[in-house]
């Protein structure tokens, strides 16, 4: 498969630039496999759409202050920096710019020096490996100096930084926000739950390999960047059981999604398992472990519309992108969402 089969012409008036005033209120485009149909609704419907019995799977990861803004050690130049994932305990892997400005055992200062990183590694993917000294505790330190990431297509500033992070957010790691999430509420989850939804939560910290653009035209020749994840032994348990009772598991995001298949053995079975993955869905993939996927609309040749598009199938995606810019939808991060069933 290529690249530019993927592609469409998205207005930029489109693309959301703040979230909704309430959570839950985004629009909610419903796709049936099955019968091939569309429903538009709103979030807030979505109890309506799951059974009980049926397991919904959150990401319960949180994003940090991950952009930080520093001066060259010898001379003073600016410096940005985004923090991508930590390798060791001071050690992290970084998006770094303008990053020819910075050559290997040179430093940026932070706050005044309060913080200080000196580059170690240039990886080649261009992503840099930086070494990090301080006083004290970095998480304190970063919340002091660090700024959301918000991405780059957003231009507003946001009012409220916790509006970038799902209402269950709970470990510290992504340097993006799982966005699908990002439509609930502590009701909705309270209303699913009464309705006898099981809701479980998984962890991947969420890097920029997932938005990394494709830049090679066959899309089998694309490497992804990999992320931590982690699954307990309960939450593997229940999914097991749910599995063995035919019960449909839902995956609330990509994150989710690649979370799922990367531990799911050929069987669809799950167990305890923590580490990095770097799996690739496109079009093809035989699906072991999700049955339904909760996402919001994507970038043109963006490897999430190709995920979307192994599940959904990619001409029905396609068409219910088309439908969705001619509907006026909202894209990308803080825009409406998607339910694929």
């Amino acid at each position: 498969m290529n690249v530019s089969d993927f592609d469409f012409h998205l207005p930029e008036e489109l693309i959301a630039q703040h979230p909704l005033a309430q959570r839950d209120a985004s629009r909610l485009m419903v796709l049936r496999r099955g019968t091939q149909t569309l429903e538009h609704r709103h979030f807030y419907d979505l109890p309506e759409y799951l059974q009980p019995g049926d397991v919904l799977v959150l990401n319960r990861t949180r994003v940090i202050p991950a952009r930080l803004l520093g001066e060259k050690t010898q001379g003073g130049a600016r410096m940005e920096i985004l923090l991508l994932k930590r390798l060791e305990r001071d050690i992290w892997e970084v998006l770094l710019k303008p990053a020819k400005r910075l050559q290997l055992g040179q430093s940026v200062d932070f706050g005044g020096g309060i913080l200080q990183g000196e580059l170690l590694d240039i990886l080649p993917d261009g992503n840099r490996i930086m070494h990090f000294s301080y006083p004290g505790v970095f998480e304190e330190i970063l919340d002091e100096l660090g700024q959301m990431p918000l991405p780059p297509y957003i231009t507003e500033t946001l009012a409220d930084s916790e509006r970038y992070q799902t209402v269950y957010a709970q470990e510290r790691g992504s340097a993006a926000a799982p966005t699908a999430g990002l439509h609930f509420t502590p009701e909705l989850l309270a209303a699913l739950r009464e309705r006898g939804i099981e809701v479980l939560e998984i962890l991947l910290h969420v890097g920029l390999g997932t938005f990394r653009p494709v830049k090679v035209e066959n899309i089998q020749e694309h490497v992804m960047h990999s992320e931590y994840y982690r699954m307990d032994a309960e939450t593997a348990a229940r999914l097991n059981r749910a599995k063995a009772e035919k019960r449909r598991v839902i995956a609330v995001g990509t994150t989710v999604t690649r979370t799922l298949e990367t531990i799911a053995a050929p069987d669809g079975t799950m167990k305890a398992q923590a580490g990095w993955t770097d799996i690739f869905i496109y079009p093809g993939y035989p699906f072991k472990a999700v049955d339904g996927l909760i996402t919001n609309f994507h970038f043109p040749k963006s490897t999430l519309i190709m995920l979307v598009s192994a599940l959904a199938g990619q001409m029905f995606t396609l068409q219910a992108y088309e439908t969705a810019m001619e509907m006026k939808y909202r894209f990308f991060s803080f825009g409406d969402a998607m339910l694929i069933l």
